[in-house]
């Protein structure tokens, strides 16, 4: 009896001498604490899925109620008709069968195989823009395919998300619209409205001016357009004539908002960018200001800088670096800034307009950006040319501090200025047009530049090209499409 008692509490301290260092071993075993929450992309993925539903069934509502309405309107019109309830009866119940075969097309899944691809009409660094036809409907539109993997690598994806909401959002017939937008594994495609007036730039090269009343109508236009995506909170960053196109009847829309970002009102204007450089304009065009304040380029008659402005305009804009002739000084420094920087550009291309040049122009990009940012200096009206003094006034009030410039405040402040005393804002676009497009048909493409069709081959930088004019396939430059032989110079 006595070796059980010893035995029993031999084994009860031993337990206890195991116990006491059990919590050392796991104390100095124990692994570091596992951090249970969601990752950065989770929650982005998150927050992307409650926009989606959100906007989904924000759509769903708004398309509700406005069946709702359209019935109710019907009915009282058919009340006030001399129809019979049988009649009534039976044109309700027709429209509602249409209606419902048009909500159940709204659901069909649209892809690249719906529609025909035809003439390309436009080229840029991360695609192309193409017309199309619908196969299922025959509707004519403009295709902007954009390749993902070139928007990755250079960081645009958030532009190209703003381009599709604000195209989304902003309904205005200044605006050219967005009908649907859908991707694949390589490609995102946006369906666009098909303009096939061509653009500004076109215009402007063939006509080399503008009367002046040819640009009050225009401008005019391009006042409404700006105005119509700054009340959204959208700055365009891009207005040039390359983005201003033309309808089939002649007037004017504002396209490419690649470049398009919304501004958060409290933080307006606040606006910088590490760089400013659109889908053709791979490279950053200023780095300092101390750059920009160098000696000034050799001065040229205005004669002399028509005649380089009409030999180089094509050239420059599907260039590599661009032509920065109507960015406001405020971007170029990169100093902060907002919606205003739209209001310089359209005086720049008012100056264009009226002058048949921009307003500092240079052969050398660099040599504009010193005289936009010294455009005190620079800013000069040729003596050769007649200009009102209402046109150079609000030229003068364009081209100018942030302060002084008109727009900063609201459009109304250039509705206001006397060179557009007898303009018709609200007509303007029911009015016909300063200039009329030659088009043939709803295909006709004769308004735009010629792209050859592009084969892009493994290595990234080199893609094969099908010559028209030599039947026969040569090799060129991604960027500048320029044959091997004149690549090896570039």
């Amino acid at each position: 009896m006595e070796s059980k008692r010893k035995w029993f509490q031999k084994l009860i301290i031993s337990k206890d001498k195991s116990n006491c260092g059990e919590p050392e071993m796991e104390d100095a075993q124990k692994p570091p604490p596992i951090d249970d929450g969601p990752s950065n992309m989770t929650k982005k993925k998150v927050a992307a899925a409650k926009q989606y539903i959100e906007n989904h069934y924000k759509a769903q509502m708004k398309s509700l109620q406005e069946r709702k309405e359209r019935r109710y309107v019907l009915q009282r019109k058919l009340a006030d008709a001399d129809a019979s309830v049988e009649e009534q009866n039976n044109l309700i119940k027709y429209l509602e069968k249409k209606e419902t075969e048009y909500m159940r097309f709204q659901r069909h899944k649209i892809g690249v195989d719906d529609f025909e691809l035809l003439t390309i009409i436009g080229r840029g660094a991360f695609g192309e823009v193409r017309l199309c036809r619908e196969k299922k409907t025959g509707n004519v539109y403009a295709m902007k395919k954009l390749k993902k993997s070139e928007m990755l690598r250079r960081g645009q994806v958030e532009h190209v998300k703003a381009e599709r909401n604000l195209l989304a959002e902003v309904d205005s017939a200044c605006i050219v619209k967005l009908y649907c937008s859908f991707q694949d594994e390589e490609f995102l495609y946006l369906i666009m409205e098909y303009l096939p007036g061509g653009d500004m730039m076109t215009l402007l090269m063939r006509k080399e001016t503008l009367t002046e009343d040819e640009a009050r109508f225009y401008v005019g236009q391009t006042v409404l357009a700006i105005e119509s995506i700054h009340k959204h909170n959208y700055v365009h960053r891009d207005i040039k004539p390359d983005n201003l196109l033309l309808d089939r009847k002649g007037h004017m829309k504002l396209s490419d908002f690649g470049l398009s970002k919304p501004l958060d009102c409290s933080n307006f204007p606040n606006l910088s960018e590490p760089e400013f450089a659109s889908g053709r304009n791979t490279k950053p065009l200023v780095d300092r200001d101390q750059r920009l304040n160098t000696s000034p380029a050799p001065k040229l008659t205005p004669q002399e800088q028509l005649l380089n402005w009409q030999k180089n305009r094509r050239t420059l804009a599907y260039s590599t670096v661009g032509t920065p002739d109507y960015i406001a000084p405020e971007v170029l420094l990169k100093k902060g800034y907002g919606m205003e920087c739209d209001w310089w550009s359209l005086g720049a291309i008012m100056y264009e307009m009226i002058m048949g040049f921009p307003p500092f122009y240079s052969d050398e990009p660099m040599s504009t950006c010193r005289k936009i940012v010294n455009w005190r200096t620079h800013l000069k009206f040729p003596q050769d040319t007649k200009i009102s003094p209402e046109a150079k006034d609000l030229i003068c009030k364009l081209l100018c501090n942030v302060e002084q410039r008109l727009g900063t405040n609201g459009a109304y402040e250039i509705k206001a200025h006397p060179w557009f005393r007898d303009i018709q804002w609200d007509r303007l676009y029911q009015m016909e047009a300063a200039f009329i497009p030659a088009v043939k048909d709803e295909l006709d493409t004769r308004n735009f530049e010629k792209f050859e069709e592009a084969i892009f081959s493994a290595d990234a930088s080199i893609f094969k090209v099908w010559s028209l004019e030599k039947d026969a396939f040569y090799e060129g430059c991604e960027f500048c499409g320029l044959h091997l032989q004149e690549r090896r110079d570039h």
